[in-house]
């Protein structure tokens, strides 16, 4: 299959280009600068330099790809990308997967596809591309929800694994749980998502493993030798943080993801974070 490919440099986008080009899909990658893009052209993706609110550039990648996938996701770039991409190929029935997220649910101990959204402040902005996305006529329409990603050393956890040499800075006391993804089992998702997925239907990437964030903050401190973990309140991580990352990251949040390995065949095979934390693998696995 032909995909035309958005955010092949980025943390997600660069896993789902390797699954994607591994499982014998040809990538065209939507970048913005070829010189910081040559990563992803060495991995064998062809580069197509321009930006996603390039609506005639968009439409004729998109017309010429057979699927789509958005991992670039923006408050100033979603809304031209997703109407010149439905534009160009509205009718063809092709598959156009867009990326959302799990603080879209709110707080909940069993969050899935059918829990009345709830969007986090931070993340609000994300609603009427979903919409547009899904409700799309003669497009296969498809949105991966992934919750908080880890692997390849990066993700969010960077939050406590950087932290200052006498102890990890919980965010809050540290009692939320994390529902939590690897960037590689998520990138298969987008690749299933993409060969298998319905129309209208939405995917929560979630592996099962939810940790609390103070389970996180003790791997990270037996991982690295740090003396301990200090706990914060919601104020201070608002102020260190700002007040929608904060109040995102303290919300309580579990998920299984059993839709998309019912529909979809979907199998997480990472090791849990905890543990990568713990032993000090994750990390070593950091990038600089």
């Amino acid at each position: 299959m032909k995909v035309l490919l958005t955010g092949a440099t980025g943390y997600i986008g660069s896993s789902v280009l390797d699954r994607l080009l591994a499982e014998g899909h040809e990538v065209t990658a939507l970048v913005r600068a070829a010189d910081k893009a040559r990563a992803a052209e060495q991995a064998g993706a062809s580069l197509l330099v321009g930006d996603v609110t390039d609506a005639a550039l968009v439409r004729d990648a998109a017309d010429a790809a057979d699927g789509v996938i958005h991992t670039a996701s923006t408050p100033e770039g979603d809304g031209p990308f997703i109407d010149a991409v439905l534009s160009a190929i509205g009718g063809s029935g092709k598959p156009f997967v867009h990326t959302g997220g799990i603080w879209s649910y709110g707080a909940g101990d069993d969050l899935t596809e059918q829990t009345p959204l709830d969007r986090a402040a931070l993340t609000r902005w994300r609603g009427a591309g979903e919409e547009k996305v899904l409700g799309a006529d003669g497009v296969r329409g498809i949105l991966v929800a992934p919750a908080i990603v880890y692997g390849r050393g990066g993700g969010l956890i960077r939050l406590l694994t950087d932290h200052d040499a006498d102890a990890v800075t919980l965010i809050g006391d540290g009692s939320q749980h994390w529902t939590t993804v690897d960037v590689d089992d998520l990138a298969a998702l987008y690749v299933r998502a993409l060969e298998q997925g319905g129309a209208g239907e939405t995917y929560l990437a979630a592996s099962g493993q939810n940790p609390t964030v103070r389970e996180l903050g003790e791997a990270v401190a037996a991982g690295d030798g740090a003396a301990a973990v200090r706990e914060e309140t919601p104020a201070e991580s608002r102020e260190r943080l700002g007040d929608g990352l904060a109040d995102a990251l303290l919300l309580d949040q579990q998920a299984r993801g059993a839709k998309p390995r019912a529909e979809l065949g979907w199998e997480p095979v990472a090791r849990p974070l905890v543990d990568q934390l713990a032993d000090g693998t994750y990390l070593s696995a950091r990038p600089s």
